[in-house]
């Protein structure tokens, strides 16, 4: 059996409370488990961590991002820029963008791409079939979330 989807997508975070704002009342992701773990490596040398698993459909297959806030060492590191090497952005479906990219203005995120019409093909889909809206904003530590949305064919 081959590759059957994504599981999930952790993301470092330097403030809890900030990060919710954007991933669960601006993207309106469910928070399924607030906990703290403690994470050892090999070493024997162990992190807690604060960590928010938040979904959009329950469901064992269903795709989840876990917000990672570390307890007993400062953030370090800096998020990704756009197109540098590795994974430099995540982007999830959603039906209401243009209404999401003015909350999220509002509320102080930096739109980095404003809303663009992208061709079908790019997802993998026929020239005829609708088109997708998308954008990019930055979320409290500056990592890229795209945001897309399907458009009727006529629009």
């Amino acid at each position: 059996m081959g590759t059957i989807g994504i599981s999930h997508v952790a993301i470092g975070v330097s403030d809890m409370d900030r990060s919710l704002a954007f991933y669960r009342d601006l993207l309106g992701l469910n928070v399924t488990l607030d906990t703290t773990e403690r994470i050892e490596s090999r070493s024997g040398k162990g992190n807690r961590r604060r960590a928010v698993y938040l979904r959009e459909a329950e469901g064992p297959h269903e795709f989840f991002i876990v917000l990672d806030q570390q307890l007993d060492r400062e953030p370090f590191g800096s998020p990704a820029r756009l197109f540098q090497l590795g994974t430099h952005h995540f982007s999830f479906w959603i039906d209401d963008l243009e209404d999401k990219v003015v909350a999220a203005e509002r509320a102080g995120f930096e739109v980095v791409v404003i809303p663009t019409r992208s061709t079908p093909a790019a997802y993998g889909e026929p020239d005829d079939a609708a088109r997708v809206l998308t954008t990019i904003l930055k979320d409290p530590d500056g990592n890229l979330v795209q945001l897309d949305q399907r458009l009727p064919a006529a629009a």
